[in-house]
């Protein structure tokens, strides 16, 4: 069993933590931030100063923080992760960041004689306590090797992707899927409630057919109870769209669609529903319908 660092134990992060933990694990937490919760110190868990203590005590640190900024303070603040480090310890990157970022992390890393994973993840806080989400990893193949038990404490659909960023383009691919699914059921539901159909009985004979789909039942089911309590928020969609648009301008093509998500996403926030769990999106095609799915 290893010694691991831990840094980011929010919505996602905890699960996974102790996840970690149940495998067998020992867990280092940094204080720096934010503290850990109560629970992941019971179980196995030690809490340090800072990231750089964290990172002199372990041999492998995970970061599972919000966004780009927040990777980059972690690694290379002053009391840093990079600061801890010595050869052949590993960093692994399991936010959701910027791939061009994340290159430039993992040369800096590398600089260090240490390994740098991007694993970046998808499934939610669901996924995240049931230890199954997908996880899509960038770097070279005997890390990823050295890596794969903790990752299949955590996940069940585990890729190397390709080399350091192709991890995280991959999961802006998925959010990209993700948002325009739930943009396709919003509309769908909408659309029925509104013609009078019981939504709930459209969406359970949906489930049988062609657009039978994780988005339909999960946020499908959502939307029409209306329980927007986050599993992944709004705001943190919308970091990752932003990510495929910006992406998407320096490769000069178009994500119109893409756009239009996040469009919906933007309005939603405007009226408050920014820490909403994204299937919440609907909200925002519901006030442009003067009606609601659930009638």
């Amino acid at each position: 069993m290893a010694n691991i660092g831990f840094i980011g134990t929010g919505i996602m992060g905890a699960p996974m933590a102790q996840n970690l933990q149940k495998a067998g694990h020992a867990l280092y937490f940094s204080e720096h931030h934010s503290p850990a919760p109560a629970h992941l110190l019971e179980e196995n868990g030690t809490a340090l100063a800072t990231p750089a203590a964290v990172a002199e005590a372990v041999d492998i640190v995970i970061i599972m923080v919000p966004d780009t900024p927040h990777v980059e303070e972690v690694l290379f603040a002053d009391n840093g992760v990079a600061k801890g480090l010595s050869a052949g310890k590993m960093v692994i990157d399991m936010s959701s960041i910027s791939p061009m970022a994340t290159k430039d992390f993992a040369a800096r890393i590398n600089l260090l004689e240490c390994e740098y994973l991007d694993a970046p993840v998808s499934g939610g806080e669901v996924g995240a306590k049931a230890a199954a989400l997908t996880i899509m990893i960038g770097g070279n193949e005997d890390a990823f090797q050295r890596a794969l038990p903790l990752f299949e404490a955590m996940g069940k659909n585990i890729n190397l992707v390709g080399s350091n960023g192709d991890g995280q383009t991959c999961k802006v691919a998925n959010q990209i899927i993700v948002a325009l699914n739930i943009e396709a059921v919003s509309e769908a539901l909408l659309f029925a409630s509104k013609a009078g159909a019981d939504p709930a009985k459209v969406r359970e004979a949906l489930m049988g057919g062609f657009a039978a789909s994780k988005i339909l039942e999960v946020h499908g089911l959502r939307m029409i109870e209306r329980t927007f309590d986050p599993g992944f928020r709004i705001r943190l969609h919308q970091k990752d769209l932003n990510l495929a648009l910006t992406g998407a301008r320096e490769l000069q093509m178009s994500l119109p669609n893409t756009a239009t998500a996040q469009e919906l996403f933007n309005c939603c926030s405007a009226n408050g529903g920014s820490d909403k769990d994204h299937s919440a999106m609907v909200e925002a095609l519901e006030t442009m319908a003067n009606h609601k799915v659930a009638g």
